[in-house]
């Protein structure tokens, strides 16, 4: 779960977008659709990692996917901020949701 003061980061990135680019809706499904585009990025790093592109060869290393993985779960918190007053909230309830599934207890 995203901190008080990761939230505030996410925020402060929501505005800046807003500023920059507007808040249509052909805006807000841009910033969804970079989910999938971060996504695509963490596959090709896991690829890169274990060379299974032969003319790139092991191009990638953990770190790297790591990294692609955090930005995945920073722009869809920014997404998420962007459609919903209470992000904080809708993640709260999706993991407990999850968490009851799986018998995790939270």
């Amino acid at each position: 779960m995203l901190s008080t003061d990761q939230w505030a980061t996410i925020r402060g990135l929501v505005d800046w977008l807003d500023q920059n680019n507007g808040r249509s809706d052909h805006e807000l499904a841009m910033r969804t659709l970079k989910v999938t585009e971060e996504a695509g990025e963490v596959a090709a790093a896991y690829i890169g990692v274990h060379g299974q592109n032969p003319r790139k060869g092991r191009s990638h290393g953990w770190v790297d996917v790591q990294e692609e993985l955090c930005d995945v779960i920073v722009t869809a918190a920014v997404a998420l901020a962007s459609i919903s007053a209470e992000p904080q909230g809708v993640l709260d309830a999706k993991l407990t949701k999850i968490a009851a599934r799986s018998a995790v207890a939270r």
